[in-house]
C-alpha cells in the first residue's frame, strides 16, 4: 500500500483543515512520509485541539497557515493550487454544542459551506475528504449500523455535522467537486486531546490512569467500537487516491466492540494498573447519550479495501506509552 500511495502523494501539494489538530497532525506526518506537500490550516482555539506539540519534528515537512475556516477569504486563497484538501477542521464537543449552538452552527456547517463555495469558484479540481461522524445517526435502530441507517441526530453537534457532510455530497454530485465523507466512530490514539472531554471520553481516561489517578465510567453497559488513528488516516488516504470514493459516504469502526466497563478494565490491564468508579450519566449527558453503537464498515471495505488493522488492546498500548513520555504538553 505504501508504493501505491507514494505514488499518488509525491510532490503532491496537501492542504489539511484542523491540522494541527489530533487527527489532522496524524495525517500530515503519514503525508510527509509519502513525500507530499503539505499546508496545514488551524486557528489554535484553545477549545478545539490544535496543538502545535502534535507537528513537533515535522517543522521541515509542513507549512503552518494560522488561520480559521470561518474566515471564507483566507480559504478562498488557501484552496488555490491544492490538489487534495482533507477537510478535518470542526468543533466536536457534544456539550459545547448544546450550550452554545450557534458557534457550532457556524464551524460545522456555514464555514463547510463557505470552504466549499472557495473550491467551486477557485479550485474545482481539488479531491475533498470530509471527517463526518457517526453522531449523525442518534440512538440506533439496529446493530451494526451500516450507511442506510436513518440519520437522526440527538444533538445540535449532529444536525449541524450531517449538513456539513450533505454539503459536500451535494457539491459532488451537482458541480462536480469531487469529494467524499468518511464517519468516523470513537477515533483514539497519540495526539488525542486528554485535557477534557471535548473529543473523547477516553482521553480523560488515559489522562487520568496515567497520573494515578481514577477515572468514571458512566452507565458502563454501553457497547461501543474504536478506531485507532492510523487506521483512520489509512481509510482518508485510500478514501482520496480513488475514484470510486466521490460522491460516498463511508462507516469506519473498529474490530473489538466492547462495553465501556470492558474497555475500562482493558485500560487498566494494558496500564498496569489504574482504578475506576462506575457512576450513573449526569442528567444533561444522558439526554443525548445514543446507548450502544457499533458500525457496519463492508461499504469501504468492499468499495476501497479498508480494515482495521491495530486491535484495541495494541493501540492502547502505543496511545499510553505516548503519554507516559509526552503528558506535559498536553495539559
Amino acid at each position: 500500500m505504501t508504493k501505491n500511495m507514494n505514488n499518488f502523494f509525491q510532490g503532491k501539494q496537501v492542504l489539511i483543515t484542523g491540522g494541527l489538530g489530533f487527527i489532522g497532525s496524524n495525517l500530515a506526518r503519514r503525508l510527509g512520509d509519502l513525500g507530499a506537500r503539505v499546508l496545514l490550516v488551524d486557528s489554535l482555539i484553545p477549545e478545539y485541539g490544535g496543538n502545535l506539540t502534535n507537528v513537533s519534528g515535522l517543522e521541515h515537512q509542513v507549512r503552518i497557515n494560522i488561520s480559521d475556516v470561518r474566515d471564507e477569504y483566507s480559504m478562498r486563497y488557501l484552496v488555490q493550487g491544492q490538489d487534495y484538501l482533507f477537510n478535518l477542521a470542526g468543533q466536536t464537543s457534544h456539550m459545547d454544542s448544546m450550550h452554545d449552538p450557534y458557534t457550532d452552527l457556524e464551524i460545522n456547517a456555514r464555514a463547510q459551506l463557505s470552504i466549499l463555495e472557495a473550491c467551486r469558484k477557485n479550485n474545482p479540481s481539488i479531491k475533498i475528504v470530509f471527517a463526518s461522524t457517526r453522531q449523525i445517526y442518534g440512538k440506533p435502530d439496529y446493530l451494526p449500523v451500516d450507511e442506510q441507517h436513518l440519520l437522526r441526530p440527538v444533538d445540535v453537534n449532529g444536525i449541524n455535522k450531517m449538513a456539513g457532510e450533505w454539503y459536500h455530497i451535494l457539491y459532488n454530485n451537482v458541480y462536480d467537486i469531487h469529494t467524499c465523507a468518511l464517519r468516523l466512530t470513537n477515533t483514539y490514539g497519540p495526539r488525542m486531546r486528554i485535557k477534557d472531554a471535548r473529543q473523547t471520553f477516553l482521553g480523560i481516561w488515559i489522562r487520568l490512569v496515567v497520573e494515578g489517578k481514577p477515572f468514571e465510567v458512566w452507565g458502563g453497559e454501553q457497547l461501543r467500537d474504536f478506531t485507532y488513528v492510523d487506521d483512520a488516516v489509512e481509510a482518508m488516504l485510500l478514501a482520496a487516491t480513488s475514484d470510486h470514493a466521490n460522491g460516498q459516504v463511508f462507516n469506519l469502526g473498529g474490530e473489538a466492540i466492547v462495553s465501556l466497563q470492558e474497555l475500562a478494565d482493558l485500560l487498566v490491564e494494558v496500564n498496569g494498573g489504574g482504578t475506576y468508579e462506575v457512576r450513573s450519566f449526569p442528567p444533561d449527558r444522558k439526554r443525548i447519550d445514543i446507548g450502544d453503537y457499533y458500525s457496519d464498515y463492508h461499504h469501504i471495505q468492499d468499495l476501497l479495501g479498508w480494515q482495521p488493522q491495530v486491535p484495541l488492546r495494541e493501540g492502547l498500548a502505543h496511545t499510553l506509552a505516548f503519554y507516559r513520555e509526552h503528558l506535559a504538553n498536553y495539559l
